[in-house]
């Protein structure tokens, strides 16, 4: 693997070999990944005049300042290199896998006698991960299937040697439920339990063939040893295992270990159903939506789902099946587009589930266009607002007895939060705790700047509090001669009472109505991003307090441990040698000996 860097006008110089291109703009920003076969002729493509690429592309091409190639061995490399480089670095102009769930996995522990249980977050030093699954349903299926078959420990004790040998361990209900052999007190060597906890991880993979095998050998070896009570317990083993295969068998169980991938399209999108197959068998379904970026094509949508659901969900299938024929074989990748048979019925399957997510999707769309629409005109109505109110921002703050005094203001464009128009304000002007000047300050801040800025003001203000706090923000409005340019409103907590700047008596909205709720929720809103803040800085401020009566911390120490770590609890979890490479070792010696001392204080 080779890297070298050009400007756009040495794209000539380029090699004849499949690789990987990056292309950067004056800001030195990633805004697109490519993969080729031909790293000339694919790059050069782009700056031909008369290569009749779309006017997305060529928006693109104006802004490349920089391309970076890297060089591989095969297109197979290249493919897997760019999924890596887009799932790492998301350029903007790369096809989007909509699908930003944290999926299921089950751990199995790296400890005496492990464990398996469920969790979203991969360490790998805690054990090995298996997954992900594609729904919480499809894994507690799976994981009632073990504890069915097997009896695997769900306690959470130290089950070392030396533990068990002191005897401080007695049998819980599982045990007497017969879930568990109790190998906290030594009724269970780890050896027969590992046995066990072997075939668990066959059924984890995806290999019912395995553990079927072995349930059906330890039958046999009881059965001719005359024991036939345990040869009963392997045949009801076996007999679940069967029925739990039967259930999933979505071809013959000759069709062994394949992925199942097909597309379907609209203008704007594809939508991919993603299959995985093992011995007949369906163990995963995946669905997901394809945002086009370049007008791709068909079979460049389906290889970029097909290489990153593979990369998800640690496909390891020998063959895929696709519904698009590729128009050249890539080296390493064994694609297949069947025509009858087994396979072909797959195909087919996969397509209806395409299809039936392409058809959910937009109903879903058309359902929330709908509604938000309906919403934000209700609101208009029930407060007889001139405009429709599809920009809102609302105001709170927060104080404790004064200290530490912060606002908020969130924002809401057509009924929804637009998370990166969100403001936290530290006070500057007020001392003590005057709701009312904090209230007008950060208003008037807020729309000074918009002023400044020349951005487009809101077609709705909500002022968290009664009375008071409405009249301070219409105080702030008028110094900057905006009163009357856009609407104002408060909202009283205790009886959700609507005020209107000069009205003696509030409106009230009926309860019930989606109007009040859309306010309701933006108040909430701006209250818990309040709140938040208010916490941080004065746990901050609380922590900088302490750390500057330790000798020889002062206030820029303080100040420059914040700024590296960002919050008080990453301080507190750090590792010494960090510290030090911080603020220094003689204060980072310091530092450390303090908390040290003050640990769980």
């Amino acid at each position: 693997m080779e890297s070298s860097s050009f400007l756009p006008e040495e794209h000539l110089k380029l090699p004849d070999q499949p690789g990987v291109y990056k292309y950067f703009n004056a800001d030195k920003d990633l805004i697109y990944v490519g993969k080729a076969k031909s790293l000339k002729k694919r790059v050069s493509s782009y700056f031909n005049k008369n290569s009749g690429v779309n006017l997305k592309t060529r928006r693109m091409v104006r802004e490349i300042r920089k391309i970076e190639i890297t060089m591989v061995n095969s297109e197979l490399d290249a493919l897997l290199l760019e999924n890596n480089l887009i799932k790492k670095h998301q350029p903007k102009y790369n096809i989007l896998l909509r699908d930003d769930k944290t999926y299921p996995y089950l751990l199995v522990t790296k400890e005496p006698f492990p464990r398996i249980f469920q969790t979203r977050r991969m360490i790998p030093k805690r054990g090995t991960y298996f997954g992900p699954f594609a729904s919480v349903k499809a894994m507690n299926n799976v994981l009632d299937l073990i504890r069915e078959l097997f009896t695997i420990r769900t306690c959470k004790l130290d089950l070392s040697q030396a533990k068990i040998a002191e005897g401080k361990y007695k049998v819980c209900l599982e045990y007497h439920l017969g879930n568990c052999q109790g190998p906290c007190v030594g009724k269970q060597e780890e050896a027969d339990y590992l046995k066990d906890l072997e075939q668990a991880k066959h059924i984890l993979k995806g290999n019912l063939g395995a553990a079927k095998s072995y349930f059906k050998q330890e039958m046999q070896t009881y059965a001719e040893e005359l024991n036939f009570e345990l040869a009963q317990k392997f045949k009801d083993k076996l007999d679940l295992l069967e029925k739990y295969q039967s259930k999933s068998l979505v071809a013959s169980p000759s069709v062994k270990n394949l992925d199942v991938c097909t597309l379907v399209t609209d203008e704007k999108s594809g939508y991919v159903n993603y299959m995985r197959v093992k011995d007949g068998a369906l163990i995963t379904s995946k669905n997901v939506e394809v945002k086009k970026r370049l007008d791709e094509n068909d079979e460049q949508l389906l290889l970029t789902a097909l290489i990153r659901l593979q990369d998800q969900f640690n496909s390891d299938a020998d063959e895929v099946l696709l519904n698009i024929e590729l128009e050249e074989e890539i080296d390493g990748l064994n694609v297949f587009t069947p025509k009858i048979g087994d396979k072909k019925k797959l195909i087919e399957l996969s397509i209806k589930n395409a299809m039936y997510y392409k058809k959910e999707k937009a109903l879903l769309k058309g359902l929330n266009e709908d509604k938000k629409d309906r919403v934000i005109k209700q609101l208009q109505a029930d407060l007889s607002l001139q405009e429709i109110p599809d920009h809102i921002e609302c105001f709170d703050n927060s104080n404790i007895q004064g200290t530490n005094p912060v606002a908020s203001m969130v924002c809401f464009l057509n009924g929804k939060p637009a998370v990166k128009e969100y403001r936290h304000y530290h006070i500057k002007t007020v001392d003590g705790p005057d709701d009312f000047a904090s209230m007008k300050e950060v208003v008037g801040r807020r729309y000074r700047r918009l002023i400044e800025e020349k951005k487009p003001l809101p077609k709705l203000v909500v002022i968290d509090g009664g009375k008071g706090q409405l009249s301070s923000a219409v105080e702030a409005l008028k110094e900057l001669d905006l009163y009357g340019k856009m609407p104002i409103i408060g909202i009283a907590k205790r009886l959700e009472e609507i005020y209107f700047p000069g009205d003696q008596f509030p409106i009230h909205i009926d309860k019930k109505s989606e109007s009040l709720r859309l306010i309701q929720r933006i108040r909430d809103e701006a209250h818990r991003f309040a709140i938040t803040f208010h916490r941080k800085v004065r746990s901050r401020n609380a922590f900088g307090t302490e750390l500057t009566s330790i000798p020889g911390i002062g206030k820029n120490t303080a100040d420059q441990l914040l700024k590296h770590f960002k919050s008080v609890k990453k301080i507190k979890e750090a590792e010494k040698e960090e510290i030090l490479n911080v603020i220094g070792k003689s204060r980072g010696k310091q530092l450390w000996e303090w908390m040290e001392k003050n640990k769980g204080a």
